[in-house]
């Protein structure tokens, strides 16, 4: 049995000792986990902790209640402050979440339980893995605003699904459904609401109990391939190999298909 800790009450995490899965919940479910700066702070806090935590092999990110998040929470975005500071909002703030989601060297699966929308949708297009309920409300909804995607958004849904499909959310604000996100490849995978925890956390637990090396490698390797020449992959991928095939993990299953 895991245990609880708050840190502060807008964001909780809990680490399962047995299985080594953590949970991060985003926990204002009164405003359906819409952020302002002490939220995404203490996300991106959160998130640098639980990577540091070697027991730590997967982590699992939802919201509580009836949203995942809402984006930005308006009253936030609509302060009576200059162009400078809106900026400085999202590069000091909001894009804190995003760095470390990067950097963290465990899978981490977006458990999409309800509304996705905006900056909110964008936060589990940055983890690597999404289920989401079948009912969930998923959309980008920044042009019913006026705004743009301030958080990626229009980046991720390109190099996911496309331009015509990125293009088709975010000019028309169109809200779909985790079935139909599903289809189109937003999400990995949507099941119903109430097999929505248990289909996560059996995903969360093989991967927490596989070997740990090779994961994070594969990680690594797949994100870097986006911005490097493939010969400079080769040449990275060779030494990433080199380091699997000297790790206990690899010489076990050798032993064990023997």
């Amino acid at each position: 049995v895991g245990s609880l800790r708050r840190m502060p009450d807008v964001i909780l995490t809990e680490v399962d000792a047995a299985t080594h899965v953590a949970t991060l919940t985003l926990n204002k479910p009164d405003k359906f986990n819409a952020f302002d700066v002490e939220l995404v702070d203490e996300w991106a806090d959160a998130l640098d902790r639980l990577a540091a935590d070697k027991t730590v092999h997967a982590i699992v990110i939802t919201g509580a209640g009836k949203a995942f998040c809402a984006g930005g929470e308006l009253a936030t975005l609509a302060t009576e402050s200059g162009p400078l500071a809106k900026k400085e909002f999202l590069r000091d703030h909001v894009h804190r979440v995003q760095r470390p989601l990067q950097r963290v060297p465990q899978p981490v699966i977006a458990m999409i339980n309800g509304a996705a929308m905006g900056a909110g949708f964008d936060m589990a297009l940055l983890c690597d893995l999404r289920i989401a309920a079948n009912e969930a409300k998923i959309g980008e909804a920044y042009v019913n605003l006026g705004l743009v995607p301030g958080d990626g958004g229009a980046w991720l849904l390109t190099h996911l699904v496309g331009p015509a499909r990125a293009l088709e959310l975010l000019l028309t604000g169109k809200v779909i459904n985790g079935e139909k996100a599903a289809e189109w490849g937003l999400v990995n995978q949507s099941v119903p609401r109430e097999e929505l925890s248990e289909t996560t956390y059996a995903l969360a637990e093989k991967l927490a109990a596989g070997p740990q090396l090779a994961q994070r490698l594969i990680k690594r390797a797949v994100y870097t391939a986006e911005s490097m020449p493939r010969d400079t992959h080769y040449d990275m991928v060779s030494s990433y190999m080199a380091l699997a095939q000297s790790h206990d993990d690899f010489k076990g299953a050798i032993e064990a298909a023997q």
